[in-house]
C-alpha cells in the first residue's frame, strides 16, 4: 500500500480463519477496498467469500473461466450446471427431468410430478428443440416450499430425512425417489418438521432452472 500499486493480489487470505475472524476481516478488506479505489484481485475457494465481496466474479474450473459476472447475475442466471452448483449455499437442487408441450404452452415433468414453465421463462424456439427430451431440472432451496394439499399433479411426494438448524431458517434435506432435495423452511416450522414425515414440496416455476442432460448448458443462455 506504501508503494501505491496498481492492482493487490489476494490469494486465500482468509484460509486460516476462525469464522467470526473471518467475517470481520472480510469487512475490512472491503472497507480498505473502497478506501484504495485500486483493483483488488482475490483468490478464494470459499463462494460466500466470492459472493459477498466481488464486483465482479470469474469462475475457473480446471484452469477454463466458465462464466464472468456481478455475484447477483452469476447466482440468477448461471451458465451451466457447474457454475449453478458452486454459487450458492446450499448449492442447488438437480433433479432428472423431462420438456413437454401442453396446449400452446410447456411444462416440466419429473415422474408423475408435472409444472407448468412461466411464459417468457425460456425462448420457444428452445424449448421446442428440447421438447419429449430429458434434462437436468435446477431449484434453489429458498425456491422449495411446502404445499398442504393433498393431491396435485405440481407436487413432489418426499420424506424429510434430516433438519438443519440455522437461527432464522431451517434447512430441509428430502429425498425424492432417492434425489436428495434442501429446502429453506422458516424456523417457526420447526413443530412440524419431523424426520422421515412425509413433506410435500413444490417449485416456484419462474425460478426453475434448464439445464441439457449432456452438455450441461443452461437453456436460458441459449
Amino acid at each position: 500500500m506504501v508503494r501505491d500499486p496498481q492492482a493487490f493480489l489476494l490469494d486465500e487470505p482468509l484460509s486460516n480463519l476462525d469464522a467470526k475472524l473471518s467475517a470481520s476481516t472480510r469487512t475490512e478488506i472491503n472497507k480498505l477496498h473502497h478506501k484504495l479505489e485500486t483493483t483488488f484481485v482475490y483468490v478464494t475457494h470459499d463462494q460466500v467469500e466470492a459472493m459477498t465481496m466481488a464486483d465482479r466474479i470469474v469462475v475457473m474450473k480446471d484452469g477454463q473461466i466458465h462464466q464472468v459476472g456481478a455475484p447477483q447475475e452469476l447466482y440468477e442466471r448461471p451458465v451451466n450446471v457447474f457454475v449453478a452448483g458452486f454459487i450458492g449455499t446450499p448449492q442447488m437442487n438437480f433433479l432428472p427431468a423431462v420438456i413437454l408441450q401442453e396446449g400452446e404452452g410447456y411444462v416440466v415433468k419429473m415422474e408423475e410430478t408435472v409444472i407448468p414453465l412461466p411464459e417468457g421463462a425460456f425462448r420457444n424456439e428452445v424449448l421446442k428443440k428440447y421438447q419429449d427430451k430429458k434434462v437436468i431440472l435446477g431449484i434453489r432451496a429458498e425456491d422449495v416450499y411446502e404445499v398442504e394439499e393433498a393431491a396435485s399433479p405440481r407436487i413432489l411426494e418426499t420424506t424429510l430425512e434430516v433438519r438443519d438448524h440455522m437461527g432464522s431458517e431451517i434447512l430441509a434435506y428430502l429425498n425424492y425417489r432417492q434425489n436428495k432435495i434442501i429446502a429453506k423452511v422458516a424456523s417457526d416450522l420447526d413443530g412440524f418438521l419431523k424426520t422421515s414425515q412425509n413433506f410435500k414440496a413444490s417449485f416456484k416455476p419462474a425460478k426453475i432452472h434448464l439445464f441439457d442432460e449432456e452438455s450441461e448448458a443452461s437453456l436460458k443462455e441459449m
